[in-house]
């Protein structure tokens, strides 16, 4: 089958065949992916700044939607159903898997995730445990089931954040793809006190066509103004963006670290004001059993908020892969996303 393949030794990305996956355990599905998108955390692998799978090549996307191709003789799955797969799962022995907070997992969770340790998404074929995989409900396509697993991270970000109650004015710093969810799902659940920064303004204009109605401004507008907010949501994954922004906080604010810095950054902070202020930092890692929250979402927005174009996604096929990573560069697109 055609892959996108990543080799974690020489650090490279090529596109080519890869071996077609074989049912292992009679629980195992195969899905035939429709969509894979493509992560800031894939751009960190690939620029050798993430942790991933070494030993051999592998498909990174760890972000995909399909139909069931093939399943074993006691998954609870048809063939031709259209899932979308959770690439993490527990381990279910360790307290923090047994607490419910898989994310911690030192053997599981993102230590062992489809995509990044074991092979994903950007391939014609994925093979998944079925406990990974999810049906879509009726009102949720396929196209839209790719954007998912991000929605997912979101979720468990706005659980952690609560409470936010309507009325707190809110900072969406980064206008990429995750930016442009937090955005989607403030806007759904009634909040309009929201300035979203972006530097690049072409990634700005993405923004307007989601018509919130949010302030939109570049950073040094929020310099020039010392304005201070009660939630600051990083979706950076800067460390020198955290250390500017994090002086725009209001006393008993919140900073949620949601982008996903490379293990080297590093950032400065005043402990006198976190203390004075009573400052939260609240840290979100990947999306511990949120996928039903998520479908959740997903349901309720439709194309008032998930058409790809709104949140400027561009579609491309895995061979085009290098264009899809150039235009992610110049920041012309929020997200790149295969169709397979």
């Amino acid at each position: 089958m055609k892959a996108l393949i990543f080799d974690g030794k020489k650090v490279t990305l090529t596109y080519g065949e890869f071996p077609m996956p074989k049912l292992v355990h009679d629980t195992d599905v195969i899905v035939k992916v429709h969509y894979a998108g493509v992560c800031g955390t894939d751009l960190h692998i690939i620029q050798g700044e993430f942790p991933a799978y070494k030993e051999r090549p592998l498909p990174l996307g760890h972000e995909f939607s399909g139909v069931i191709h093939a399943v074993g003789e006691k998954s609870i799955f048809k063939v031709g159903q259209k899932v979308v797969v959770d690439p993490n799962r527990a381990c279910d022995l360790c307290n923090f898997c047994r607490n419910g907070n898989y994310q911690y997992c030192k053997v599981k969770g993102i230590n062992d995730a489809l995509g990044i340790w074991r092979d994903g998404g950007w391939a014609e074929y994925v093979l998944s445990p079925q406990n990974q995989v999810y049906a879509l409900p009726d009102g949720i396509t396929i196209e839209q089931a790719a954007l998912c697993e991000p929605f997912a991270c979101v979720s468990h970000g706005v659980d952690l954040a609560q409470p936010l109650p309507i009325g707190k004015s809110i900072l969406v710093v980064g206008a990429g793809i995750i930016g442009n969810m937090w955005t989607c799902v403030l806007h759904l659940q009634g909040h309009r006190d929201v300035t979203v920064s972006e530097m690049n303004k072409s990634r700005l204009e993405i923004v307007k066509k989601l018509d919130t109605g949010f302030r939109l401004v570049t950073p040094d507008v929020l310099e020039a103004e010392k304005r201070v907010y009660d939630v600051i949501i990083d979706c950076t994954g800067v460390g020198k963006v955290i250390e500017i922004n994090f002086k725009y906080m209001n006393n008993g604010g919140k900073y949620i670290l949601f982008g996903c810095c490379p293990p080297t950054h590093t950032a400065t902070l005043n402990p006198f004001d976190i203390y004075n202020k009573e400052l939260s930092i609240i840290g979100v890692k990947i999306n511990p059993f949120s996928f039903p929250k998520a479908l959740g979402l997903l349901r309720s927005m439709g194309d008032r908020y998930l058409k790809y174009e709104k949140l400027g996604v561009k579609t491309y096929p895995l061979s085009d892969y290098q264009q899809a990573l150039d235009d992610l560069k110049t920041g012309n697109i929020s997200k790149a996303i295969f169709t397979i």
